[in-house]
């Protein structure tokens, strides 16, 4: 049996950030992920999990921790990657006693925008996750690829600000200004803390990046640019392709679970 339960892990002004954790029903202790929900750091739940592979990861053993974070564009990108910190530091020092987790045996695993934020946490969280997972992530938010109208969006009708915020933002290169807070064509190194693949040393955690090849909405290239810098530096990396697929993975979401709970076992050591 599954033992779901919510619990707040931060109250800034009258907003409560919660996560919710998922486990076998036993006192064993276990490893833990967290897992970082998608949407373009504008939208998405940490509910989201529960179609996203959630009982594969229960059932291999984890201890899973699916959190939220404060939203684009009522916050700037400073403020999520401060609830991202604020999340992995209450699992450490909190989980061990709440839910009984090992918080030394931690990999941390999102997709989409929560790919990015993953790979944020190989650099800004200390102590660092033992691996991390990124389904269809990125490691540069200052690129031409989101600083820069998107072809494909641009396919689209146009709309507004008040109409889709992100299709708005993807239609003339605004994304990086609106969630930022500044230009990455006038002011490029305001983007050096916020770009994971500005940001690898040897330090950085053993990372699996899986992409599909027909990605229209985060191009496959941003896990060829991370997996390119991870191994220029020397970081223990996998990087698995998928021919075909699009963006979310969805005939191949299942296999790719698979591939990260393979490579977590070569980094979660299991007592």
């Amino acid at each position: 049996m599954m033992m779901e339960r919510t619990y707040t892990y931060k109250t800034v002004g009258s907003c409560n950030i919660q996560a919710d954790v998922y486990r076998l029903e036993d006192e064993l202790i276990r490893p833990v992920i967290v897992w970082v929900h998608g949407g373009c750091l504008m939208r998405g739940s940490r509910m989201d999990i529960r179609s996203r592979g959630l009982m594969s990861y229960v059932n291999e053993g984890y201890t899973v921790v699916s959190i939220d974070y404060r939203l684009a564009p009522e916050v700037k990108l400073k403020s999520i990657i401060e609830d991202l910190q604020d999340a992995i530091r209450w699992v450490r020092e909190q989980g061990p006693d709440l839910f009984q987790i090992d918080s030394d045996r931690m990999a941390v695993i999102g997709s989409s925008a929560g790919g990015y934020l993953t790979l944020m946490s190989g650099f800004c969280v200390e102590p660092r996750p033992l691996a991390l997972v990124s389904l269809f992530g990125y490691g540069d938010i200052a690129g031409k690829w989101y600083a820069e109208p998107d072809a494909y969006y641009c396919q689209m009708p146009p709309v507004s600000r008040e109409e889709n915020l992100y299709i708005y933002c993807r239609q003339n290169g605004l994304w990086p200004n609106i969630v930022v807070g500044h230009d990455p064509k006038t002011e490029p190194r305001a983007f050096d803390a916020f770009c994971p693949i500005r940001n690898v040393t040897l330090d950085y955690p053993p990372t699996l990046l899986l992409h599909g090849e027909e990605d229209t909405d985060v191009p496959i290239e941003q896990s060829i640019i991370m997996q390119a810098e991870l191994s220029r530096v020397g970081v223990d990396n996998e990087f698995v392709r998928y021919p075909g697929e699009g963006h979310g993975l969805d005939e191949s979401y299942s296999d790719a679970v698979a591939k990260a709970l393979l490579f977590l076992k070569k980094h979660i050591h299991f007592n």
